[in-house]
């Protein structure tokens, strides 16, 4: 009898120690979880990079802390201060002058697509941006990721809790004109240029083939005044009016080609088809050339709604 009374004594001791063993456990756990850390979210970790102070501030101007700090997820296509620099300086602007800019929620909103997309997984081609506009991305010859023709990703998966991270060069903006009207504010400015294409265009009724908005997909190698110039000597002309018509129209379309192509989407030696049937153009990376035109590489990737714009310094004739 007493060994029986000395057992379940034992027996209760051990079920009172397990039972505190795992009360005790269980609070480590809770404690653990109570002093986790959340992790970061997006505008958590810009704000605690140094190298993005000014997208930062420009988040908070703008309202969006609230947006990318939701569930998203959302990729996030960020320049860093250099970038800004730049292109306040490119635009001749100020910090206020943008943080100021009632369009700045739109601006920031055009940097971030809905999703997380890590670098690995970007191939080239249009992004619809949280403003419904378009970005376009290439990848050039060396792997390396633009946006836009003029912006170059430089670091890539920074890793937030509602999505990624990756880092700009420069500050990406939406095109607002079409092709033609590029070309038509070109013959305004101070330094005109284009002026003979758009006298070209609108002679071969071509002006509103190359009018139009982002479901348009175009690229346009055009030519310089002075190559217009040349042109006219090596035909004995004094200019488009003297040109017969339909040649003119032949050589315009031979210049367009149906596709949106930037200058890190080109390839040596690729060829490209154009508007004119069954004639394509031929690509020089090396030499910097289309067909026996130089490209101007100062004039490169001038982003249109409906395309893009190379610029060249003869007029290409098709065959």
């Amino acid at each position: 009898m007493k060994n029986l009374k000395l057992n379940a004594w034992r027996y209760f001791s051990l079920l009172l120690a397990l039972a505190v063993t795992v009360g005790f456990s269980s609070c480590d756990d809770d404690d653990d979880d109570d002093m986790m850390p959340d992790p970061d979210d997006i505008v958590d970790v810009l704000e605690d990079d140094p190298s993005f102070t000014t997208l930062s501030a420009a988040i908070e101007v703008a309202g969006l802390e609230g947006a990318l700090s939701g569930t998203g997820p959302f990729t996030v296509f960020a320049p860093n201060d250099d970038a800004f620099g730049d292109f306040l300086s490119d635009n001749g602007l100020s910090a206020d002058d943008i943080l100021g800019n009632a369009s700045l929620a739109d601006i920031l909103s055009y940097h971030v697509a809905a999703g997380s997309v890590m670098a690995a997984d970007v191939s080239a081609g249009p992004v619809t941006s949280l403003t419904e506009d378009p970005f376009y991305v290439s990848i050039d010859p060396n792997n390396g990721v633009w946006i836009n023709g003029n912006t170059q990703v430089i670091a890539t998966d920074k890793m937030a809790s509602n999505g990624v991270i990756h880092t700009l060069d420069y500050v990406i903006t939406a095109p607002t004109q079409s092709i033609a009207e590029i070309a038509v504010a070109s013959t305004q400015a101070s330094t005109p240029e284009f002026t003979q294409l758009v006298a070209a265009l609108t002679r071969a009724g071509l002006v509103d083939a190359v009018s139009g908005g982002f479901e348009d997909d175009l690229t346009v190698f055009a030519p310089t005044d002075a190559a217009f110039e040349a042109l006219y000597d090596a035909l004995g002309v004094d200019g488009v009016d003297d040109i017969d018509l339909d040649l003119l129209t032949d050589v315009l379309t031979y210049h367009v080609v149906p596709a949106r192509a930037f200058s890190q989407d080109l390839r040596d030696g690729a060829s490209l088809p154009t508007l004119l049937e069954g004639e394509n153009l031929s690509v020089d990376l090396p030499g910097l050339m289309i067909n026996d035109s130089n490209l101007v590489p100062s004039m490169l990737n001038i982003h249109a709604t409906n395309g893009v714009i190379h610029v060249i310094d003869q007029v290409i004739i098709p065959e």
